[in-house]
């Protein structure tokens, strides 16, 4: 991929534009707008705000990042020397987002993309009343949680794994429907969807126990409705070093201490 016009984008933290610098002293890059390929710098938080901004834009290419954040779990190790070679033999990954379609208590509908998850958080100290439904068949008339969410893949190893939701590998084609605190049915620890299923979420009595909607980092507040499916019209390619790929990584999790 070195023929590939590349771009260069950094998170507004001073290592992330430390490293801009040098990168920028020592390669040859294009605008975003001509580029075929992104090279990002900084944290997981930064990667997924490049990517929004593609989907924003309609326009993706893929994306190479390097670490200069914390965790780092969807970005390589930063080093300045031999990235030509890097990109020559990174491998390739797809990432199709969700689409979130929220409708408010007012009416409103918002339409969001989510790489990582779509998550319903009840909003005040009262536990929220969900209604779950399944390619239109209601799978759990009430749900009484802290909230619930819907992770792909990619996400699984986020704030699903955080609730206990299982980790998905890269490729399997499953989406993680995981509860977040579930008060009632005690037993019931989420479940595992082809990446086809429509899922719905319906907010049973909103106007006492209100709920927000989060696609990754974007909010709704007080909705009524919330549907997810997945979007292949929209997939994302993220490349990563094929000693340190992101299928590896995902796989690892499921041993971490």
């Amino acid at each position: 991929m070195t023929h590939l016009r590349r771009a260069l984008a950094a998170s507004p933290t001073n290592p992330a534009e430390a490293a801009a610098a040098e990168l920028l002293s020592t390669h040859d890059w294009a605008d975003l707008e001509s580029a075929e390929l992104l090279v990002a710098l900084g944290g997981d938080g930064f990667m997924l705000q490049t990517l929004h901004a593609m989907l924003e834009r309609h326009r993706t290419i893929p994306v190479f990042g390097m670490n200069l954040g914390t965790v780092g779990f969807l970005m390589n190790e930063w080093r300045p020397d031999g990235l030509d070679q890097r990109l020559a033999r990174a491998r390739a990954f797809k990432v199709t987002p969700l689409e979130m379609t929220a409708t408010t208590v007012e009416g409103e509908t918002f339409v969001l993309p989510a790489i990582n998850e779509v998550s319903l958080l009840r909003e005040t100290r009262q536990t929220a009343k969900l209604e779950v439904t399944v390619n239109d068949r209601i799978v759990l008339p009430e749900l009484v949680c802290d909230g619930i969410l819907v992770a792909t893949p990619a996400g699984s190893t986020a704030y699903n794994l955080s609730a206990h939701g299982p980790i998905l590998p890269l490729g399997s084609q499953m989406l993680a429907l995981t509860p977040i605190s579930p008060f009632r049915p005690r037993r019931w620890r989420g479940a595992i969807l082809p990446e086809k299923a429509r899922i719905s979420l319906r907010v049973l009595d909103p106007a006492k126990r209100p709920v927000s909607a989060v696609a990754d980092q974007r909010e709704v507040r007080d909705v009524a409705r919330v549907d997810v499916e997945i979007d292949h019209r929209r997939d994302l390619t993220l490349l990563f070093d094929p000693e340190h790929a992101l299928d590896d990584r995902i796989t690892m999790e499921q041993f971490a201490g």
